[in-house]
């Protein structure tokens, strides 16, 4: 196995340590770390930042679990050819870009759900009021019905997660290792990186489009355009670093 990176296990600790904090603090570090709309009142600028070190609540493990060992299976093997300045950059880049897509994608949703809701007689204010606590049982009943369920998780859902630098750090290694064979627990033959991200993309693509699960008809509860963001992020910034011999040397 490969032995782990210092950039690496120091983000490795940062997460552990945010996933055990918020599991004993509870409600209030999600309500303080986790990303939220831009235009919720509880969306502070440092929330870019810190929702990427926070995880999933227990009793799903399986969040942390993933993420972290991800991190550690590609994270390490491109630190140990970057080194840990131009890694950490490239790390927390693709987790800025997740999260500006994100938001700019529920910005869209949000938008367009207002403009609807403003059509059918209600003021904006009407329906800001509403959404920072005011009562109003008529717009509330509105609110709450199932063709506005995308307006209100824009407004009010949040984002937790290091997915979106780690689908960075994914692109990052099918960019640089195309035909390293990948094999997957549920998959019986090793596939390429390069089909493997691509697929995997793909998937993310169709399911922040559809709405819902593959396998049912519920949200999956996964931020897929935030996947796609720290992709697209980790893309560009290969792709630039590709096309002008990027020097790793000048980050150590």
């Amino acid at each position: 196995m490969m032995n782990i990176t210092p950039t690496v296990k120091q983000l490795l600790i940062i997460n552990i340590i945010f996933f055990i904090g918020s599991q004993i603090v509870g409600s209030q570090a999600y309500g303080l770390f986790s990303l939220y709309y831009f235009e919720n009142p509880d969306f502070k600028i440092w929330q870019l930042l810190t929702h990427m070190f926070m995880h999933a609540p227990m009793p799903n493990f399986t969040h942390i679990l993933f993420n972290m060992f991800a991190l550690y299976s590609f994270g390490s093997l491109l630190e140990n050819y970057w080194g840990g300045k131009k890694f950490l950059f490239f790390y927390i880049s693709c987790g800025l870009g997740a999260a500006l897509l994100h938001m700019g994608v529920n910005y869209y949703s949000f938008h367009e759900g207002l403009d609807t809701l403003i059509a059918q007689g209600f003021s904006q204010d009407e329906i800001m009021a509403v959404l920072n606590g005011k009562n109003n049982q008529e717009l509330i009943k509105i609110l709450n019905s199932p063709e506005n369920s995308s307006f209100i998780e824009s407004f009010f859902g949040t984002v937790v997660g290091a997915s979106g630098a780690i689908y960075g750090l994914l692109v990052a290694f099918a960019f640089m290792f195309p035909d390293a064979r990948l094999g997957l627990m549920f998959i019986p033959v090793p596939i390429k990186a390069k089909y493997f991200v691509t697929g995997l993309l793909l998937v993310d693509l169709f399911l922040g489009f559809k709405g819902n699960s593959l396998f049912g008809s519920g949200g999956t509860g996964v931020a897929h355009f935030a996947h796609l963001g720290g992709a697209l992020v980790g893309f560009i910034m290969m792709w630039y670093w590709k096309k002008n011999s990027f020097n790793s040397n000048r980050w150590n």
